[in-house]
């Protein structure tokens, strides 16, 4: 939950901007979300990670013994589901991929799984 509260803390700090990140554990577990930078032309409207800060995090996760399991990043004023450049611009599949929305409150947040290009539901879950 520790992960959950850091995500949406990270979202409501970067708005009206889409925050990013990445996410840190073992398999289906999720142990850490660590910030990065958004580096993109359009920081309202589009998220990139910067390269450095994703190195960072892996090294980070390999001194602690863990593994980056995913990304996330937010939606300020849309829900908590993949945009169609979301689905367009993802290049990692099988990882977590979790989209926090702060459109209502609470915040809300959807945790995929992508396969094959698409992005399959694993949970919900909504923060105060």
């Amino acid at each position: 939950m520790r992960a959950v509260e850091s995500i949406v803390a990270h979202a409501r700090e970067a708005a009206p901007d889409e925050c990013c990140g990445l996410l840190l554990g073992r398999e289906d577990e999720i142990f850490e979300a660590v910030r990065a930078g958004n580096i993109a032309d359009e920081p309202r409207s589009r998220f990139l990670i910067d390269p450095k800060d994703h190195i960072a995090a892996r090294r980070a996760a390999r001194a602690s013994g863990l593994e980056v399991v995913g990304f996330y990043h937010s939606h300020p004023g849309s829900p908590a589901t993949p945009s169609a450049r979301d689905v367009a611009e993802f290049t990692y599949p099988g990882s977590l991929y979790a989209i926090v929305s702060l459109a209502s409150e609470p915040a809300e947040i959807q945790l995929f799984r992508v396969d094959e290009g698409n992005f399959r539901r694993m949970s919900f879950v909504t923060v105060g």
